[in-house]
């Protein structure tokens, strides 16, 4: 009688481990887990993936960008370097630098001796002349008349001829001197001799320099002016030797003047080279280039620094879409098609840019699909999944 509470004990024990094992077994079997994708691999949601745009690489014809220090200059067809016809001194100036002029305006007046003493000459041969011609006339009508034989009447006409030299030979001089047949025609007519000689200037536009001051004794080699025509000027710049062979006159140019950026960078002008030189500098191991650019605003002014990027010689070159390239640290990636709707990260060594389009040199082929628009939210994609 006294084991009954026991048993009781342990039939109910036994009673409620029953119960518990029987609410186990009724607990969901835990799902299986996805594999994970080997680093450097990503697959994108459906709304990711329809965002992608995948295309294959091919080659493509590829003109490099060659940016070659420059500056402004003189179109040297529009210079003129004014000098003084005559020795002389100066007596009046009226240009100032950075006057516009016309051409045929006095830029600067001279007293010179040298001047007087050919109009000097001159006149005297204009009289000898006249005298001759009288003495030929009179003996022309002599020998008519049978007064004076022929030997005479040819020294006459001989004497003439010399004459008629020395005076032409003087008209000359005073044109080098500097005076117009106009002026010329004057001094002979009126016979008043005028030692002031004007300084014209050839061309019309903007006195650039000046080299003279009043009361300086100048000489025909001294340019006392520089005018330049400034509606136009040239962009030169030097090539280095080892790039030479990727330019030709005709390219495409753009130049980048600093000195003109507006807030938004240096402004840039299009032009076509039209001048490669044919030799190499010696000491900086370069060949000038040059183009010529319209300024009639007068915006571009020599010596301003310029920078010109010079479109090479296209050539066949594998090239992918710069949108196609994600950076990371010092690398930069593109991302490959696989199967499954995969994209495999991939290293690539890449050159130069242009238009858009950057040159592969390694790390992809021709053929290869590769995430051309949307490169970046797939890196970022494949980030967050591999941080989860």
């Amino acid at each position: 009688m006294t084991m009954r509470p026991n048993f009781l004990l342990s039939l109910t024990a036994a009673a409620v481990m029953v119960f518990a094992l029987a609410g186990c077994s009724k607990e969901p079997v835990p799902a299986t887990e996805a594999p994970r994708l080997p680093p450097g691999v990503v697959r994108p949601e459906a709304g990711l993936m329809q965002s992608l745009k995948v295309a294959p690489l091919a080659t493509s014809p590829f003109s490099e960008m060659l940016r070659v220090a420059g500056r402004i200059d003189f179109d040297e067809q529009r210079v003129s370097r004014v000098g003084a016809s005559v020795t002389g001194r100066v007596t009046d100036l009226y240009a100032s630098l950075g006057e516009e002029v016309r051409a045929g305006q006095v830029l600067a007046r001279l007293h010179s001796t040298e001047l007087g003493a050919a109009q000097m000459a001159f006149l005297k041969s204009e009289a000898q002349h006249e005298l001759q011609a009288r003495n030929a006339e009179r003996a022309q009508q002599l020998y008519a008349a049978d007064v004076i034989g022929r030997g005479e009447l040819q020294r006459r006409q001989s004497e003439l001829a010399i004459a008629s030299a020395e005076m032409r030979a003087y008209r000359d001089q005073l044109r080098v001197l500097g005076m117009s047949p106009a002026a010329i025609a004057e001094l002979a007519r009126g016979g008043t001799i005028n030692s002031h000689s004007p300084v014209y200037s050839s061309i019309s536009g903007t006195v650039v320099e000046r080299n003279v001051a009043q009361g300086q004794v100048v000489q025909p080699a001294d340019a006392l002016y520089t005018v330049a025509d400034l509606s136009r000027v040239w962009v030169v710049a030097e090539v280095p030797e080892q790039q030479a062979a990727q330019v030709a006159e005709g390219q495409s140019v753009e130049i980048e003047v600093p000195s003109l950026a507006n807030g938004k960078g240096a402004q840039t002008i299009t032009g076509k080279l039209i001048y490669v030189g044919r030799t190499v500098n010696p000491q900086s191991r370069t060949v000038l280039v040059r183009t010529e650019v319209e300024n009639r605003e007068g915006r571009l002014k020599p010596a301003m620094l310029a920078s010109m990027l010079i479109a090479s010689k296209p050539a066949e070159q594998l090239v992918v879409p710069a949108s196609a390239v994600v950076r990371e640290g010092n690398d930069e990636l593109v991302y490959v098609e696989m199967a499954d709707g995969q994209f495999r990260q991939t290293r690539v060594k890449l050159g130069a840019e242009s238009d858009g389009m950057r040159v592969v040199l390694n790390g992809v082929k021709a053929g290869d699909r590769v995430v051309v628009d949307g490169a970046f939210h797939l890196d970022n994609e494949r980030k967050r999944l591999e941080q989860g």
